[in-house]
């Protein structure tokens, strides 16, 4: 990790914090609820914690390791959400304009036909008024009947097309007087490569990835054999995901058509929401620069735009305590959420099995990628994996 700005460095292991870590990751494991993990944890801009556990590929007992690829899901949205930024810094975009002024045929109306207003701020919130094809209860939702993408499934249209099938669909609320986790970052996708004039995956890395050494990270991957075979929590143990099946996050929902050859398709559109794959240590490359200010990537004022709650006080769906930022949930009040969190820190997570959180006021970035759905993403694991790291950090 040495091409970053912020390069971490690679302190002495934690004793007692890889020990309360590793317990969680191979209890997880034994039980049977994750196939596969990889945690790293830095403080303070050093590299305390680093652990590769179980295996990447339970068939071929190929083991998980460091350096193993993962399908990143909704990781990919802080990725995207800081290209945005990127281009707010240099004046090439701004938060508060209405994105026809780029995107002109990008125009949703309200449900009663009425045209609506949707701000690069908006869509970096998600309180555009849009949705998730894979959030509806209906089969035969809106969103299935235009034939929308969440950028997860096999898909042979273009990113121009999935645009105009979602503007088809009526808004589901008025922008701004709600919060509703959707396709925002996908549109915002369109919008970087519309003002960058290059193709989204080339913006992304010629605008993030590429200045922070993010080496592994992109919209395809390039070597099936380090990429994580992806698995589904189940009983005895997780199956291995089909291409095509469906696994529903949240319950009464129609859940997410799953196409794990998509990231090996390089034909198939780059989802800004939920496209790209990449490593744990890339993506933590990307959190330390932005926990410590941004240095030569983004400005101060513009991360603290990130970390502020956009929401003016709304709550989102089951996360009490929980506001949302430009690209990750804010954490607004521990109490409510029962967590040892620092009021502010960032969190979000990854549909294939991801967790993530950076905690600024303890100097604190964490990363586990799992690949096991979706035990990984909201199951015991992540709180257990919460509670060490705070559990150890209190103790010193």
């Amino acid at each position: 990790m040495t091409n970053s700005p912020f390069p971490l460095h690679h302190a002495a292991p934690s004793t007692h914090l890889s020990t309360r870590i590793q317990a969680v990751v191979q209890q997880a494991v034994d039980d049977r609820r994750l196939v596969g993990a990889v945690v790293l944890v830095a403080r303070d801009g050093e590299l305390i914690h680093q652990q590769a556990a179980g295996l990447a590929d339970r068939e071929s007992a190929r083991p998980l390791t460091v350096g193993t690829v993962f399908r990143l899901a909704s990781v990919s949205k802080p990725v995207v959400a800081t290209a945005a930024l990127v281009l707010v810094a240099q004046g090439r975009l701004d938060l508060d304009t209405g994105i026809d002024t780029w995107l002109p045929e990008f125009r949703p109306a309200l449900a009663d036909g009425r045209p609506a207003r949707i701000t690069v701020r908006q869509l970096l919130s998600h309180t555009a008024g849009l949705g998730y094809r894979f959030l509806e209860t209906d089969a035969n939702g809106p969103y299935a009947l235009a034939g929308v993408s969440d950028g997860m499934d096999a898909s042979s249209i273009t990113l121009e097309e999935n645009l105009r099938r979602l503007a088809s669909v009526p808004l589901l609320y008025e922008p701004g007087t709600a919060w509703g986790y959707s396709l925002a970052t996908d549109v915002l996708g369109a919008l970087i490569a519309r003002v960058d004039g290059t193709p989204l995956d080339e913006a992304v890395r010629r605008l993030v990835t590429g200045p922070l050494g993010m080496t592994e990270t992109g919209f395809a991957a390039r070597d099936p054999r380090r990429v994580a075979t992806a698995y589904v929590s189940d009983a005895p143990q997780p199956h291995r995901l089909a291409e095509g099946e469906t696994v529903s996050p949240f319950e009464g929902a129609v859940g997410i058509a799953y196409s794990p050859a998509r990231i090996f398709d390089t034909s198939a559109f780059p989802s800004g929401g939920a496209g790209m794959a990449g490593t744990a240590g890339d993506f933590l490359r990307l959190l330390e620069t932005l926990r410590q200010g941004g240095g030569a990537l983004l400005p101060g004022d513009l991360i603290g735009e990130m970390g502020r709650d956009q929401t003016g006080g709304m709550d989102l769906p089951n996360a009490p305590g929980f506001g949302f930022g430009l690209g990750f949930s804010v954490l607004r009040d521990p109490r409510l959420a029962a967590s040892p969190e620092s009021p502010g820190t960032w969190r979000w997570g990854g549909a294939y099995g991801h967790a993530w959180f950076v905690d600024r006021a303890r100097g604190l970035s964490v990363v586990a990628f799992t690949n096991t759905l979706y035990e990984g993403m909201s199951g015991r694991f992540v709180t257990d994996l919460r509670d060490a790291v705070y559990g150890a950090l209190e103790d010193r």
